[in-house]
């Protein structure tokens, strides 16, 4: 006996449709990994209870990589598209992903000035340092350089006038000796 058609409208009963959800959600989940297993694909599901609980599915890859990819092929297809027929829907959405990445730089740049570290776990703090010591490394590095380039110049300044007071030495050597003429 086969299964009937199910009928797409929303079930109300509170019960019945906690189960469907639970039931669809992990049969969503199991082919969102069985496609992405079979052809080799990046695949990212994510999924919002009634009661708005999250669940989510990504590739080998994380979640943050997928979602920044179809950001960049989103943005270079609304790109096209505002190309064609400049709209104030797409500067709205420009506003909106520009004000989302200086948001994104300013907590960055919080962190690095040692700013609300509250919100970073174990691994992101260990990031951070890291990211910290080879900007260190770098500045460091920079630093010597820079102070290497200004002692050759002071010393190439200092042979230049050792020359200089050796000619003058040389010259006054020279001179006859006068007794010095006062007037």
């Amino acid at each position: 006996m086969g299964r009937g058609k199910v009928q797409l409208k929303r079930i109300e009963n509170k019960i019945n449709r906690q189960v469907t959800f639970s039931k669809r959600r992990n049969g969503l989940l199991k082919k969102a990994h069985e496609i992405s297993v079979l052809c080799d694909a990046e695949v990212a599901v994510i999924v919002f209870s009634p009661k708005g609980k999250l669940y989510e599915y990504a590739t080998d890859s994380s979640m943050d990589k997928i979602l920044e990819r179809y950001e960049r092929y989103s943005y270079a297809e609304k790109a096209l598209i505002s190309a064609e027929s400049e709209s104030e829907g797409n500067w709205c959405h420009e506003y909106r992903k520009l004000k989302a990445k200086i948001e994104t730089i300013q907590k960055c740049h919080k962190h690095l000035m040692g700013e609300d570290l509250d919100s970073l776990n174990l691994k992101e703090l260990q990031q951070l340092e890291q990211q910290l010591e080879s900007s260190l490394k770098h500045i460091r590095s920079r630093k010597s350089h820079l102070m290497m380039e200004s002692i050759s110049e002071l010393q190439k300044k200092e042979r230049s006038l050792q020359e200089e007071n050796k000619a003058l030495q040389k010259e006054v050597i020279k001179m006859p000796n006068k007794a010095p003429i006062i007037t």
